[in-house]
């Protein structure tokens, strides 16, 4: 079984790397093309937001309320699952796009709400107005999205739904490198970028659903009751599976007060750490949930528990690795991959300090990935939302007792203490899922963990001991050309996880060890 899952969750992390590798040259393209300015914060302002309601109705609601019902549908009611495809097809369209044209109506108001430092400055007020009406009609087309590659993680199609990020990343490519130079505020070409890549990602899971026989004809009946399930369920995992979103909101609302450039500087940090944690953390959650699902509805205590430990010892030998390279070479990634042109030095330096503190709390982000499906699966969407206040109210306090002291002392880097309070939140956030599950009885931990621990620990210690042997300083890393800066990079990389993988051989670790389900 655990086999089976292995397999599919590196389908899903090769077809996300994809994406994430062109995601990277995308942030490339617009560092290197545009800096980090007022214009850019006003984009990545219009962009978060939609991002925003994306994986809280797409990725994040949706997703976690979809699968399980339609899951069960499919296990017990196989004849009635293509009805209860069309209905949620027809409600979620009604719905999205009734929300897609207030978005558009009230944009002016949503730009002063999420950023109101752009007050201030009407010229970058006005900017981030007009990029979010391009920008929101993209949670219309995402969440349908979402719908299609719901569909077809249920039933182990993992590929095309994992594949189909990489559209958004060639479209504001193409946007960066052949639109924006025609148009008078060269910005804005990004926003529209946006808007085609909701189009072409929609339009790439259609052939898909049609060789499952599973083409949406959207219709519409009210009272439903696969419709109304999945609506009752939605609304507690709007929240509880947005927390680590609206967390970042509030540091966007919070750095838009900030020097020019903060906001640009947490979202490029936020990348970073957003690799691993998609590569990983997003691809188990996505493999799991049907499986969690299955054997809910199968009536499966103890399967359902053993595929929550697989996943939670394969999160831990990945995330915690990530998050010290992160750490360690902060300033490298960034000074190779982004500080070219019109991202400095500065640039580099401030967005190193973000990005170093967003990796603490990168294994916090990773488990509430996995964890949470423990909930999802057995249609308990409450609870996340309850852990998930407590999360939110924590980060909200961290900004009370950390962030404003900073600010009154004028502290350096105050972005990278916003950073923090997220981090620390995300780690509460994950604990507390995890106690919930023990104390329910819903998880129970196979053997092996305290010898698993003790030899992450160890190839830990060497790696870290590696990199800091190995690296060179930044300012020496600053002098060399684009080919030198990625290569030694690459092998940096390279050498350290070959350090931290034959660690973990020596000390005992074996590929069996992740793979059995007794």
């Amino acid at each position: 079984m655990t086999s089976r899952l292995l397999r599919a969750s590196a389908v899903v992390s090769a077809m996300t790397l994809i994406s994430r590798l062109l995601g990277y040259l995308r942030d490339m393209v617009i560092a290197v093309g545009f800096g980090a300015t007022g214009a850019t914060d006003a984009f990545f302002v219009a962009f978060r937001i939609p991002n925003l309601l994306r994986r809280m109705f797409a990725e994040g609601a949706f997703a976690q309320a979809f699968v399980p019902v339609f899951t069960e549908y499919k296990e017990r009611r196989p004849q009635e699952a293509r009805d209860l495809v069309d209905h949620v097809t027809g409600t979620l369209a009604l719905v999205l796009g009734l929300i897609t044209a207030a978005g558009i109506l009230a944009a002016p108001l949503l730009i002063l709400l999420f950023a109101p430092g752009f007050r201030d400055d009407p010229g970058q007020q006005a900017l981030a107005t007009h990029m979010l009406r391009l920008t929101f009609p993209y949670v219309l087309f995402i969440s349908l999205t979402a719908l299609a590659g719901g569909i077809l993680n249920s039933y182990g199609r993992f590929a095309v739904p994992a594949f189909t990020p990489v559209f958004l990343n060639l479209s504001l490519i193409g946007a960066a490198l052949w639109l924006a130079p025609r148009l008078a505020q060269p910005v804005v070409a990004l926003a529209w970028g946006v808007f085609v890549a909701g189009l072409l990602q929609l339009a790439f899971q259609l052939p898909a659903l049609w060789r499952l026989g599973l083409l949406p004809r959207p219709r519409l009946r009210r009272g439903h009751a696969g419709v109304r399930r999945i609506a009752r369920l939605m609304g507690p995992a709007l929240f509880g599976s947005s927390v680590a979103q609206f967390n970042m909101l509030l540091n966007t609302l919070l750095a838009s007060f900030l020097a020019a450039g903060s906001i640009s500087w947490l979202y490029y940090s936020d990348r970073f750490v957003e690799l691993p944690l998609a590569l990983f953390g997003i691809a188990i959650s996505t493999v799991i949930l049907p499986r969690l699902s299955a054997e809910h509805a199968n009536a499966s205590p103890a399967a359902f528990s053993a595929t929550l430990d697989w996943a939670l010892r394969l999160a831990l030998l990945i995330a915690l690795p990530a998050m010290l390279g992160l750490m360690l070479l902060a300033g490298p990634i960034l000074a190779s991959l982004l500080q070219y042109q019109a991202f400095t030095p500065r640039d580099t330096h401030m967005a190193a300090i973000s990005l170093a503190v967003y990796a603490l709390g990168l294994p916090g982000f990773v488990l509430v990935k996995i964890l949470a499906p423990g909930f999802y699966a057995r249609q308990d969407t409450a609870t996340p939302v309850r852990i998930g206040l407590v999360a939110l109210a924590t980060n909200i306090a961290l900004y009370g007792l950390l962030v404003l002291p900073w600010l009154w002392l004028r502290g350096p880097a105050p972005h990278a203490a916003l950073a923090f309070c997220t981090a620390f939140a995300s780690l509460v956030n994950a604990g507390l899922l995890f106690r919930r599950l023990r104390r329910d009885g819903v998880y129970r931990p196979r053997p092996g963990w305290g010898a698993l621990l003790a030899r992450l620990g160890l190839a830990l210690l060497a790696m870290g001991l590696a990199l800091r042997w190995l690296r060179p300083a930044l300012p020496v890393w600053q002098g060399w050309g684009v080919g030198e800066r990625l290569l030694m990079l690459a092998g940096l990389i390279a050498a350290t996880l070959v350090v931290y993988f034959v660690t973990l051989w020596l000390v005992g670790l074996r590929l069996h060890h992740l793979l059995r389900s007794d």
